[in-house]
């Protein structure tokens, strides 16, 4: 059975309720399952305690050299390890890792063509044999998207490193878990969408606001090479449902 990638954004990882619940749902899912998470609340909240204003361009957090370590600390430190205890507590077997353990995901620096975007980088490559090892062995991978750099760790993007891992790995699907069902259409769920239809909708103003940026993160998944990307919540991954995204030529 192909394995799938559950992506976990950083607003709702702090929320116990929300985690149990999460942990309960992978222990009762039929497929292999490889995390990646954010915690992005968490990385800013430390970073103005420590008198770091945070930066983003183009909605990407732009990391220097101090950031980078408030970013390894709350990403490969406090969410993960937060997160695999969880996921244990569930009766999931759990292992907490990062894009740096054994080369998992080599990246390099973003380029910008107006900012320096410091150790923020881009993935390049995924060593996905290690993580289907894991899955041949019943553990669930949880991913910190804190990369392997030539001369540096760098912070990636989650939703990227999701991205990329799912197509490494040739995933049956990416899961965006958010805090709505997927996208609506004249207030019903839109079960399917291509990126031809995305377009359209975005273009007439049905899709609008914070959704933007979450259908983009599932287009750009599927240009990563994964066959569906999918929108959800948490009670849309119990159920199998939320809006699915194909390439424009896919069957139906």
């Amino acid at each position: 059975m192909p394995p799938i990638v559950i992506k976990i954004g950083g607003n709702e990882i702090d929320d116990p309720v929300f985690l149990e619940g999460l942990g309960t749902i992978i222990a009762n899912l039929q497929e292999p399952v490889v995390i990646v998470h954010g915690g992005g609340k968490e990385i800013s909240s430390l970073q103005k305690v420590m008198g770091i204003e945070p930066t983003y361009v183009d909605g990407v957090r732009v990391t220097d050299a101090p950031s980078l370590s408030i970013v390894e600390m709350v990403l490969c430190g406090t969410v993960n390890t937060r997160l695999v205890r969880r996921l244990l507590a569930a009766g999931v077997d759990a292992l907490g890792m990062s894009g740096v353990d054994r080369g998992l995901i080599r990246a390099e620096k973003m380029p910008h063509p107006d900012r320096d975007m410091g150790f923020t980088g881009e993935v390049k490559a995924v060593r996905g044999e290690i993580l289907l090892e894991l899955l041949g062995k019943g553990i669930t991978p949880v991913v910190a998207p804190i990369s392997l750099g030539p001369d540096s760790t760098y912070n990636v993007n989650a939703d990227h490193v999701a991205g990329a891992v799912a197509a490494s790995i040739q995933a049956a699907r990416v899961v965006f878990l958010t805090n709505v069902e997927g996208v609506l259409v004249d207030g019903q769920l839109r079960e399917r969408l291509t990126p031809a239809e995305t377009k359209a909708l975005i273009d007439d103003g049905t899709i609008f606001g914070g959704m933007i940026p979450k259908v983009q993160t599932a287009l750009h998944a599927l240009e990563s090479g994964v066959s569906q990307a999918v929108i959800t919540n948490l009670q849309g991954l119990k159920s199998q449902s939320g809006t699915v995204f194909t390439r424009d030529n896919a069957p139906a």
